[in-house]
């Protein structure tokens, strides 16, 4: 059962130049579509400023969109009142990368998990107490730390914490924006893992937003590899690392650094910096840094095509084998 599905989303920022200087356009999230389905955890990868967060953002109107569909459940998020959208706020919750900032630092643990229950009226002011003791112990936390603030307890903690106020209405769907990206790395693993028993015990979805494909490989279902505000491959998260396609995925995913001693990976090192998205390429945007380039490459725009069964990319290498077949 598709859960959610996007059609067509933009996010178009103009940026002025001064005065006299005609404005800029910023295609941070440029056609993007894809659908989770209900149970899975679907990730979004690429590296910074390549539209992950912004796309994360405006599935939950958090921030507004260009033009496109957003359909949850069947229902178009766009189209909703703000009235309606913050009735449904409930089932659909976010997880923020940074678990220092995230938090009220003015408030204690109990306000900042009594809160959502507040807002969206959920159970009894009696029930409440009860229902947070319970979320804090499914955490790792306890009832000692109900009236301590954020600045007294570590990232991961703090982590805990964030996680368990997205968690404690009981949403369908979450948006977790690299979620373990400012932790230690002794650290994200325990977060990794609550993360996956929570999914287990309240059958939560997952929109996964990372640039850490180790992390991606552990834990998710499918993942789509976003370039310059575009999806370039999309595909099962076992396929992606056993077969990656776009020479782009393939550059990240020769990055992961080897999980055993006498494994020997050839890193691919991609040329130039990540182009100005403010005056991205023409044709395919990766073809100034692509080892495999063609005339092609720049003046079209390659289609996102399945290659094979479930596999998705947008490259030239292979539409014009296609043809030539």
């Amino acid at each position: 059962m598709t859960l959610l599905e996007v059609k067509n989303l933009k996010k178009y920022y103009e940026i002025s130049q001064g005065l006299f200087k005609p404005k800029v356009v910023v295609k941070a999230v440029d056609n993007v579509s894809f659908s989770i389905k209900k149970g899975e955890t679907f990730a979004l990868v690429g590296e910074s400023g390549c539209g992950k967060s912004t796309t994360g953002k405006t599935l939950l109107r958090l921030t507004g969109t260009t033009s496109g569909e957003i359909l949850y459940k069947g229902k178009d998020l766009l189209a909703l009142s703000a009235e309606k959208m913050r009735s449904l706020r409930a089932e659909m919750q976010m997880v923020f990368q940074d678990p220092y900032a995230s938090l009220n630092p003015k408030m204690t643990i109990k306000q900042i998990l009594m809160e959502p229950l507040r807002v969206h009226n959920k159970f009894q002011p009696e029930e409440r107490l009860e229902k947070i003791l319970k979320i804090l112990e499914i955490v790792g936390l306890s009832k000692e730390h109900l009236d301590r603030h954020p600045n007294e307890f570590s990232g991961g903690q703090r982590q805990r914490i964030g996680i368990a106020r997205a968690v404690i209405l009981n949403p369908d769907f979450i948006v977790a924006d690299e979620p373990v990206s400012a932790l230690d790395v002794s650290v994200q693993s325990q977060v990794i893992n609550l993360m996956l028993e929570l999914q287990k015990e309240f059958g939560l979805t997952y929109l996964f937003i990372s640039h850490d494909l180790s992390v991606v490989e552990h834990m998710t279902d499918r993942v789509a590899v976003m370039y310059l505000g575009k999806i370039v491959e999309l595909v099962d998260t076992e396929e992606l690392f056993a077969n990656p396609k776009h020479p782009y995925t393939q550059a990240l995913i020769s990055a992961v650094p080897a999980s055993h001693p006498k494994e020997v990976k050839e890193r691919i090192v991609l040329k130039g910096d990540v182009p100005n998205p403010a005056n991205p390429p023409s044709g395919c945007t990766f073809h100034t840094r692509c080892p495999f380039a063609m005339d092609i490459c720049k003046s079209v725009v390659p289609a996102l095509t399945e290659i094979e069964s479930g596999h998705i990319t947008s490259c030239h290498l292979y539409t014009n084998n296609k043809e030539e077949k």
